[in-house]
């Protein structure tokens, strides 16, 4: 007989099988590194928040390219703990300030940031939700570079279709969500897609990896079943949906 679990043994077991790898989200350190030399008009010294930052890869970056005080925000506090470590290790200590909370719940003041950087994370909010959380923390002429998973195409076959409108109610095309950005106050000055093989060599293939490695409670089989639905989803229909970078600049 399967011993029942809930809720939260799915949770704890879906950290449990990320905290072994070092992306908690598809991504690729050099395309973020060109994103973020690219950005235009940012002040010398910009005010930056990282927002849904997982274990901060996307955090040490940012640290490290403009020099500053980062401020990485995740609800996770095992991930939160791996950033601060990992800052230390990499001599960024002083240039993070790690803070376990709701993204969508900050009481920053306005305008107190220049850049706000946030990888595959506004879906807990909903795209359009949480640029309207977050465009007042931004200042006059602020950017946020925001990656949402997006549909490539009109034409989508049937089989993503089912998955995502279970797994991601609100996903939508790059056009619906560059008018969600220009509704909540931003002009958009560019979309990319982050390419299919940065998933495949720092997200799913470390993750397919470390399934072989963790005890399959029945709350970690639950998890990997989902996830390997996930992974041969995209391994057939990567044509057709993805992680879009939405470059945008409070209007």
């Amino acid at each position: 007989m399967t011993e029942p679990f809930n809720e939260g043994a799915y949770l704890a077991a879906l950290i449990e099988l990320h905290a072994g790898v070092e992306f908690k989200g598809p991504g690729d350190k050099d395309y973020s590194r060109a994103l973020m030399a690219g950005l235009p008009g940012l002040p010398p010294d910009p005010r930056v928040a990282d927002l849904g930052c997982g274990s901060g890869v996307a955090t040490l970056l940012l640290a490290e390219h403009f020099g500053g005080v980062v401020k990485a925000v995740d609800l996770c506090e095992a991930f939160v703990e791996d950033l601060r470590c990992d800052a230390a290790a990499a001599g960024l200590a002083g240039h993070v300030e790690a803070i376990c909370a709701d993204m969508g719940a900050l009481d920053w003041p306005p305008a107190s940031l220049d850049l706000i950087w946030s990888e595959g994370a506004a879906y807990n909010l909903g795209f359009e939700r949480a640029l309207t959380r977050w465009r007042p923390l931004l200042a006059p002429g602020g950017l946020a570079v925001i990656s949402e998973m997006s549909w490539f195409a009109e034409e989508r076959p049937a089989a993503a279709v089912e998955y995502w409108q279970v797994a991601y109610p609100g996903m939508a095309s790059e056009t619906e969500n560059a008018a969600h950005a220009r509704r909540t106050g931003f002009e958009v000055l560019d979309i990319r897609r982050l390419p299919a093989e940065a998933w495949w060599r720092n997200y799913y293939g470390p993750l397919e990896a470390r399934m072989g490695q963790v005890e399959r409670t029945p709350a970690m089989a639950a998890v990997i079943e989902e996830t390997t639905m996930e992974i041969d989803l995209f391994r057939r229909y990567s044509d057709y949906y993805g992680y879009s970078f939405y470059v945008l600049r409070t209007a």
